[in-house]
């Protein structure tokens, strides 16, 4: 695919128009494609948050450096990449794989190329996927990408492999040189990772985080996975352009319409809910747009919150949909359609977020660092103060066949699980939704978001901890706060050794680091006195389908 387009119809289509019209009236497109940081405010942003607009031209010289970085890898034999990042920096290197990594050694015409590799993300949320990279031990590089410090997860998880790797007998020389550090020059972990003597590849520190899926974040762990990052950076560059116009403009387009539905109309109802479709399903390329959207737009009491179609079944007059890529407009069910290449997607999405922050009046180029930061913060002071033993004395108010109930709310004489879940969904606002986080390994929302759909009359977000609450943080916190969250915990499952052992030098485990990251994001909920209730499962296989049975019987009995 190498054009692009966005096609709306209906009521979103009116709304877009008119917001275009001001938009132009406005004289935005043409501030905006050149860097005018005065849109939002004489002092609101510098002129070096925008140089996202020029990585199309500017990381060609990146991969000429990548390049040789690459030769060596595979020189000795590393073509298994593992990279260690906890939202944006891991969403867009993993969109580019799905789209662009060849099946097998991509060839030109002369019969040379890049050979294949293989990427392994770890967010911090599966420990199948450290036990699938562990396996390939002789084979790995280790990326650990982040603009800040080590995450908890990052230090976790390069303890794990900087032991495995000495467990090999590796000096600790070797071991330096199987890790590559992503960073912002002058950051914390640029300066730990010049103490380790790990490679070091630095970016620049006033690009926006969630705006870097066309920086060294996005492609140095793709190349070095094999991704075609050159043909990526030729789809973002063919519709720069376009992005000046008045006319013709896809991402003003976009812009108008998720900024355009997001504020209130005639009727007071905005429609700040995107219902996000890609054929074959959502892949990483919605996770990607959903943080950027989550972080660009969520502050201030505004937002736009992304869904998937698990949890946006129904007629939500406060959803629209919107299809990347599809097959046919003909036979779409969206309000809206936007085709273009994955490089192109990546900048197209970027623009209309930063033209919907702008209609919205919020500084799109503002991190959520602050939200992320507050959750990650309480984490580890729990992991401090915990010791050995778990990392919250709280007490469950109500256990029902090894689940237990953890809320602030007395628990009344004989009520059941079902009660607590029906008061949940009763709790979400007629114009809200419900976000379900789960820090259980391989069991996902999706399972228990159709149901509390019906149960609640509302729609459903959901996502695994602690990747989805970072991404997403902004949205949930500083947004319109109208969202009900239910967080699902749960003890290791039996035979999972990797979640149950000591992280090396720590004195806790991945499982123990798993439940205080939920408690993080649990106090950080409450401390904006939005519901939230949490259920650990004492046995997570059999527990998992017990709730899954509840969940189904609150729709049921909740049906008109």
């Amino acid at each position: 695919m190498s054009g692009f387009d966005v096609l709306t119809r209906g009521d979103v289509l009116d709304s877009a128009l008119r917001a275009r019209d001001y938009l132009v009236s406005c004289g935005v497109p043409g501030a905006l494609a050149a860097k005018d940081p005065r849109l939002w405010g004489r002092r609101a942003v510098d002129h070096s948050r925008l140089g996202w607009l020029d990585l199309p031209f500017a990381s060609r010289g990146l991969l000429n450096q990548v390049d040789g970085l690459v030769a060596e890898a595979r020189y000795s034999g590393l073509d298994h990449i593992v990279l260690i990042g906890v939202g944006a920096e891991s969403l867009a290197a993993q969109a580019i794989m799905e789209a662009h990594a060849p099946p097998g050694a991509e060839r030109d015409a002369n019969g040379t190329g890049r050979p294949a590799g293989e990427l392994t993300v770890l967010d911090g949320g599966d420990t199948a996927a450290l036990a699938f990279a562990l396996e390939r031990l002789d084979r790995t590089l280790v990326v650990l990408a982040s603009k800040a410090g080590v995450s908890l997860e990052g230090d976790a998880y390069r303890r794990i492999f900087a032991a495995a790797f000495r467990e090999r007998g590796l000096s600790e020389r070797e071991i330096a040189s199987r890790f590559l550090v992503i960073t912002d020059h002058g950051s914390p972990l640029h300066d730990f990772a010049r103490q380790c003597g790990y490679r070091i590849g630095l970016t620049d520190p006033y690009l926006p985080g969630h705006y870097g899926a066309l920086s060294a974040y996005g492609l140095v762990p793709a190349v070095l996975a094999g991704a075609d990052a050159e043909r990526l950076l030729e789809e973002a560059a063919s519709l720069v352009p376009s992005l000046g116009k008045d006319e013709d403009n896809p991402g003003l387009l976009l812009g108008a319409i998720l900024g355009g539905c997001a504020q209130q109309g005639e009727g007071g109802l905005a429609r700040d809910k995107v219902l996000l479709r890609e054929p074959g399903g959502t892949g990483a390329l919605s996770a990607w747009i959903s943080q950027l959207l989550a972080v660009g737009t969520g502050k201030r009491g505004q937002g736009v919150l992304t869904l998937e179609a698990l949890g946006g079944r129904g007629a939500f007059p406060d959803v629209h949909g919107v299809s990347i890529n599809p097959r046919s407009a003909a036979d779409e069910e969206s309000d809206t359609s936007v085709w273009a290449p994955l490089g192109a997607q990546f900048l197209l999405w970027e623009y209309a977020t930063a033209v919907a922050g702008w209609l919205l009046g919020v500084n799109p180029f503002e991190a959520g660092g602050t939200v992320v930061q507050e959750a990650e913060d309480d984490a580890a002071a729990l992991l401090r103060t915990a010791g050995d033993g778990p990392p919250s004395g709280e007490r469950p108010v109500y256990v029902e066949d090894g689940i237990e109930v953890h809320a602030d709310f007395p628990w009344p004489p004989g009520a059941e699980l079902q009660t607590v879940l029906g008061g949940l969904v009763a709790s979400v606002p007629s114009d809200g939704y419900l976000a379900v986080m789960t820090y259980l390994g391989d069991f996902s929302g999706r399972y228990l978001a159709p149901s509390l759909a019906r149960a609640s009359g509302r729609p459903v977000a959901y996502g695994p901890g602690p990747a989805y609450p970072h991404a997403t943080g902004p949205v949930h916190k500083d947004g319109r706060g109208n969202g009900a969250f239910l967080i699902i915990t749960g003890d290791p499952a039996p035979g999972d050794a990797l979640a149950a052992q000591p992280v090396p030098g720590r004195p806790y485990s991945l499982a123990k680091l798993q439940i205080a990251r939920a408690l993080g994001e649990l106090r950080a909920l409450r401390r904006r006195r939005l519901p939230v209730i949490r259920l650990h499962l004492r046995d997570p296989v059999d527990g998992a389908g017990r709730l899954t049975e509840a969940v189904r019987a609150v729709a049921g009995a909740r049906r008109p």
